[in-house]
Parts: structure tokens; sequence; C-alpha cells
């Protein structure tokens, strides 16, 4: 009886641990929380200052002593210190504070396909330390097609490509479970990193990350676009030192990206060559979804659809499919559990 009434206080809540930003989901209210995975240290001390958007804003514009890191890297947890503290601030913030007897959540997180045992279990204990009574984990690709409204439970066979920060996941799911798949480490960071690396070599501009990402979504595209896009490059003149900037166009971010989007389009041919013959002829017939923040980069979809002869559909609100999958199965976990990785724990 006393467990059944602490329940009513109890916030069970949906995951997306991702390389770039943390979703939270809370059971009944939807997704209430949505921050950068950046977590700012004192070097001298040890001590965490700041987390989330707070500590994105750092990130290049600190003394030496303090960093802004993530602790996450392609999709797993590199700095598992960081990251339980980090999953500790986000679910205390999700949760209830004026009943100090609520129970702890019931958690589900989204984890990379086909990660190993040994970083699920950092998923499961990180969670666990950080507050959670139970932690259940869900490959990101499926959760990312329940969010997207696909039917993941029935017999046909759907494919789901979610393009995230540090991890690309390509899966063609059936039955509730992933027949095929390919979960690559290229996504919006590496082409980030493109970007930087063409400055370097084109123009000798040492230019920052961030500074990468907001002339991606800026001008960035994977085919031709037929308004010309330009945008002003900021960074330090590696041969003077001094600042230096450059307007460039579309064209360059293109060229800077294509090498990382022909990776990725690669792995969603070599996944449907993978695929049985009958669950190929369900994806012609229902196209391929795309979700993940990279699914927003100007003409993907269109140069997919190119690629692959396939139609190639945008998921409603892609950046929150993951933490939407995860919120669904929270809402409705024992009918749902069947979609869910047996737990590293308790192995």
């Amino acid at each position: 009886m006393i467990f059944g009434y602490l329940n009513f206080f109890s916030s069970d809540i949906g995951i997306d641990l991702g390389t770039a930003n943390t979703l939270v989901y809370v059971k009944g209210k939807g997704i209430v929380l949505n921050e950068p995975s950046v977590v700012a240290i004192n070097q001298k001390t040890k001590q965490i200052l700041s987390i989330g958007e707070d500590a994105k804003q750092m990130v290049g514009r600190t003394p030496s002593y303090i960093v802004a890191i993530r602790p996450l890297v392609d999709g797993v947890i590199s700095d598992f210190e960081v990251t339980q503290q980090m999953l500790k601030y986000f679910i205390q913030k999700t949760q209830p504070s004026k009943f100090s007897f609520s129970p702890r959540p019931r958690v589900v997180v989204g984890v990379p396909y086909g990660v190993t045992e040994v970083e699920r279990r950092a998923v499961e204990e990180a969670a666990t330390n950080a507050g959670a009574k139970e932690v259940y984990l869900i490959e990101e690709p499926l959760a990312a097609a329940i969010g997207a409204r696909i039917p993941v439970q029935d017999a046909k066979g759907s494919m789901i490509v979610d393009i995230g920060g540090g991890t690309t996941e390509v899966a063609v799911i059936s039955l509730g479970g992933v027949v095929a798949s390919r979960s690559l480490r290229i996504a919006g960071d590496e082409m980030n990193e493109d970007i930087v690396d063409l400055a370097h070599e084109e123009y000798n501009l040492s230019l920052g990350l961030k500074t990468a990402e907001e002339i991606k979504i800026a001008i960035g595209s994977a085919t031709e676009i037929n308004e010309k896009l330009t945008y002003p490059m900021r960074g330090r003149d590696l041969v003077s030192g001094l600042p230096k900037e450059v307007i460039i166009d579309d064209e360059f971010v293109r060229r800077a990206m294509s090498k990382s989007i022909k990776a990725i389009i690669n792995s969603i041919k070599t996944t449907i060559e993978e695929s049985p013959p009958e669950l190929v002829a369900d994806i012609i017939e229902k196209g391929i979804v795309l979700a993940g923040g990279g699914a927003l980069l100007r003409g993907l979809a269109k140069l997919l659809n190119q690629e692959t002869q396939t139609k190639v559909y945008l998921a409603d609100d892609p950046l929150t499919c993951v933490a939407r999958g995860t919120g669904v199965v929270i809402e409705d976990l024992d009918s749902l559990r069947n979609v869910l990785l047996a737990s590293a724990l308790r192995n």
C-alpha cells in the first residue's frame, strides 16, 4: 500500500544521453530538459563549476585551469565520475523537490547500437549512482524509431537513420528488434572537425569547434542549393597570429563535410545490402526515416533519395526522437519490456 502511495509522487524518466546534448522526458509531462552534455571543471580544485548550458557558454572562453569537457565521446562514457555528476544534476533538476520522501525514479536510457557490455555497465552504474531506482537501456535507433511513431512491433520492416552529435545509427527494424544495423562514429561533431580542418588547410585559419558548428548550421548543406549562402568565418591567422575573417560560401562547407556525408551514405547502403529481401521490399514501400540533429542538414534527404533510390522522410522534430522514444517506453514499461536490452549489472 505504502509503495503504491509513494509511486504517486515518483517521476520516472527517459534520457537521451547524447554526445552533444542530453534530453530528459518525465513520465506524464513530456520533455522537460534539453541541455548540452558539457561540464565545466576547475582543474586546481577538481570542483565542478557548472553543467549544461552554462558550461557550454564557457567553451573556449575560460582560464587555463578551467576546462569545459564533454564526458561522453562517440555516444559512450569516457569520464565515469563526471558523467555520474552530470546525470545526477539532470535527474535532480527534473524531480519534484517538495516531497522529501519521493521514491527514486525508474530510468530508461538510450545507448548506441552495438555498445559493449562494459559500456552498458558504465551507463547503468552512472544512472544508479546518480539516483535511479531501476535502470533500463534501449538502443538508440530503436528509441528513435519509436519516437518517430514507426510501428516497430509490426512484422513489416522499417529503416531509421539517426544522425546525432557523436554517432550515426542506421537500423532496419522489425518485430520490436534490430535486424540489420550500423553504428558509425561519424556524425555532427565530425562534420564540425571537417570544417576546422579545411579552414586550416585553405586559409591558414585556426577555428574553434563551436564556431565551426555555427557555420554548419548557418550555411551547411549536403547538396547544391538554389540560393548561394555566405558567412563570415572568424578565427586566428596561423601565420601572423592575429585575428582574421574570411567570407565563405555554402560550397566551401559542402566540400569540407563531403567525406563524412559519404561515409554515412555508405553505411546506409551496406545496411540495406545486409537486410533480408522481404524487409528491403518493405523499406522501398515505406521509405527511410531521418532523425537526430544531423538530419536537419539542408538537402540531406534529397541526396539520400538520389543515392539509395528510395523515398526519404524527415521525422517530426528529429532532434527529440530518441528522448520521445524513451518516454513512450517509460509510459508503458510493462508492455514494451521486449524492446529493452538485458541489464549488464544483473548478468
